[in-house]
């Protein structure tokens, strides 16, 4: 954020000073963890269910926090409020503002690519002019005002991912940063156990739309039915993307081709600009659509064409856990899906790894799928089941659904020996590494035992596989060779 003193912060959250607040100058951003204060933040304490961030507020201070934002009296310089997400929503809603319309706004939701999709528009963007976007998935009512929070008087764009729980979240997201430029992805299953359906999860997107700032642009997927009938609630310019290049749109993709890589080339066409070739980084050919919702928003901004299609060929993954590949021992990759996800986009994942070249056995590491309400067992059984089917050499499943996940494998045909649960995906990744030697498509029960007497991380992964560890001496060598090979360092061999 720009500099603002402690006065002005507690006339805007409508708080009360303390201990020489109002002369504090916060010239850093706010932040919610007190290990990763720098020296001006502003630290901000929250009450959550395991941990109470008001027990951290010394521990901000002697990092160097200019001032804390609290809901009840501590030591060092604070602001008191009765509510601190309503504090912070206000203090990001009221600052921002100050930064407009030099700082113009872009927020995409979806229900699923919204993250990927926010860190290609980010690379793209940052090439233009001084970006700010959010680490990870802050796209809630405590991580948007974060990230609202990071731009400060040179910031030029501002990029936002808007999640949903319930109706009217996204509007109330779109009331602290009206967007000038709205990203509406797809609708699909993800949240259809809060929303109840995918009409009302379609209602619950097209809120981004609908709260546009004045002159704003929505951009919308003509390729999905729902998202295409957004296009009439919204009082702005409409762009329409699709990967379908008959389709009368603004911007598409012609030649489409996925490479022995499981990355994506196309022709990006816009209208009116000359066509450029984009070759793509990340794995995956659904990942076009989310570029060319990424051309479209930047075409807005004002990027041209060879820039856009240049950022998008030179963005490298940035958020982990999401179609993440691991070169393995004796040659294996590790699609690593574990972040949670929903069945669109898991279906998308294992297309990419179907896309991978022939010459490598291929394995997934799948997390699980949230928010499915009563749709969750068959949702994960019919996971697994497309993973065998796809032909997937092995299987690690990840939470709570692991076992529906490795049912549906079973049961499509994949060999028992060949499927692994585990609880964490720190687990599951090292467990994936353990997979690389042969495994048998031969169809038997499974036989799950519990590795004992090894490193934390281990302690509570569960094998299906008796052939290769069947006992605590072999799979002690089996690690060894994960160790030996860097993927585990810091980890000792267990005989």
């Amino acid at each position: 954020m720009k500099p603002v003193d402690g006065a002005r912060i507690a006339e805007i959250v409508h708080g009360q000073s303390a201990n020489g607040a109002d002369d504090a100058i916060v010239t850093g951003i706010a932040r919610i963890d007190s290990r990763d204060i720098a020296p001006g933040d502003l630290f901000v304490a929250f009450k959550g269910e395991g941990l109470d961030g008001h027990d951290f507020v010394d521990q901000a201070v002697q990092a160097g926090a200019a001032l804390s934002l609290v809901q009840r009296p501590v030591a060092g310089p604070h602001i008191v409020v009765s509510d601190t997400t309503q504090a912070i929503s206000e203090l990001a809603r009221v600052l921002l503002q100050e930064l407009r319309p030099a700082c113009r706004v872009v927020a995409v939701t979806g229900s699923s690519g919204k993250t990927t999709t926010k860190d290609l528009l980010a690379s793209v963007l940052s090439a233009a002019a001084p970006t700010v976007a959010p680490p990870g998935s802050f796209n809630n009512e405590i991580g948007l005002p974060l990230t609202v929070l990071r731009a400060d008087g040179g910031t030029r764009f501002l990029v936002l991912e808007m999640g949903a729980r319930a109706e009217g979240n996204i509007a109330w997201l779109c009331s602290l940063a009206p967007p000038d430029v709205s990203i509406a992805l797809n609708v699909g299953s993800a949240h259809v156990g809060e929303f109840g359906s995918l009409e009302a999860t379609a209602r619950v997107k097209g809120e981004i739309v609908e709260n546009l700032a004045p002159g704003g642009t929505a951009i919308i997927n003509a390729d999905d039915p729902r998202v295409l009938a957004m296009a009439q609630r919204t009082a702005g310019p409409v762009l329409r993307f699709s990967t379908d290049p008959s389709t009368k749109v603004e911007v598409s993709a012609s030649q489409i081709a996925v490479g022995p890589d499981g990355r994506a080339r196309f022709t990006l066409r816009i209208t009116g600009q000359p066509d450029t070739a984009v070759h793509l980084q990340l794995i995956g050919r659904h990942q076009v659509h989310n570029a060319l919702a990424v051309a479209a928003a930047s075409f807005a901004l004002g990027v041209s064409s060879e820039d856009i299609a240049a950022g998008l060929s030179s963005a490298p993954p940035s958020s982990p856990m999401r179609l993440q590949v691991v070169p393995c021992v004796n040659g294996s990759l590790v699609i690593n899906d574990s972040y949670n996800a929903n069945p669109e986009s898991m279906r998308a994942g294992l297309q990419a790894m179907r896309d991978l070249a022939a010459n490598h056995r291929r394995g997934l590491v799948l997390g699980d799928m949230l928010e499915l309400g009563e749709f969750a067992t068959a949702e994960h059984v019919a996971l697994g089941a497309s993973a065998a089917n796809l032909q997937a050499d092995w299987l690690v499943a990840v939470g709570s659904h692991a076992g529906d996940v490795l049912q549906g494998a079973v049961e499509a045909g994949m060999g028992a020996n060949a499927v692994v649960a585990v609880d964490n995906a720190e687990a599951a990744l090292i467990a994936a590494c353990t997979c690389c030697s042969t495994t048998s498509k031969r169809k038997s029960k499974p036989k799950r035992s519990v590795i004992k007497d090894a490193p934390p991380l281990l302690t509570e992964v569960i094998c299906s596989r008796p052939g290769i560890w069947p006992n605590c001496r072999s799979k002690g060598a089996v690690i060894e060779e994960v160790v030996t090979s860097g993927l585990a360092p810091g980890y000792k061999v267990v005989t």
